[in-house]
């Protein structure tokens, strides 16, 4: 029987060395920014706070957004999402000082399930803000006697806030998929 044999080519072995000065290299997987820890994180994080906080700031200001529910729900809604913000702000600034990551699944997770959350809650409120100030000003011509510019103003800053969050939350989740 004709069996084809592979050629063995004497190989090297590697030089001793300590270990202690020349540990191998461990693989890790690239950091991308935008997930929790990173530079990118941070910017997300900081420009989710300063949007909520000018939504939260102007809508606070009007003296009559008690008096519709879709603009308490706002303001409920972006003062979640600027805790939350400012609360992953301060650990991914913990985070970079100390040049660690956050790769446990369990802390990935929670940062997945609380950017689903607000974002959600954000969104809904801007939407239904939206609606309202859209009745208010072009269907009952009702400017003059309220603040649409400030709603518009609060409403447009919560979107922007949903518009930041929004891909922290997918990169959580693609993160924590990944593992």
């Amino acid at each position: 029987m004709n069996v084809i044999h592979p050629t063995v080519h004497p190989v090297e072995a590697p030089p001793v060395t300590d270990a202690a000065n020349n540990a191998i290299p461990r693989g890790r997987m690239k950091d991308i920014q935008g997930t929790p820890g990173t530079p990118g994180g941070l910017a997300l994080r900081v420009s989710q706070f300063a949007f909520a906080l000018v939504a939260l700031c102007v809508m606070a200001t009007t003296n009559d957004f008690p008096s519709v529910t879709a603009f308490r729900y706002l303001v409920a809604a972006v003062s979640l999402q600027s805790v939350w913000s400012l609360t992953l702000a301060i650990l991914d600034i913990y985070a970079i000082l100390v040049r660690r990551r956050f790769r446990h699944p369990r802390v990935i997770s929670l940062f997945a399930i609380g950017d689903g959350i607000t974002s959600t809650l954000t969104f809904t409120a801007a939407c239904a803000s939206a609606g309202i100030t859209v009745l208010i000003g072009n269907d009952l011509n009702d400017c003059a006697e309220n603040h649409c510019s400030r709603f518009e103003t609060a409403t447009a800053m919560a979107f922007m806030s949903w518009f930041a969050v929004s891909p922290s939350f997918l990169l959580n989740f693609w993160t924590l998929a990944s593992k």
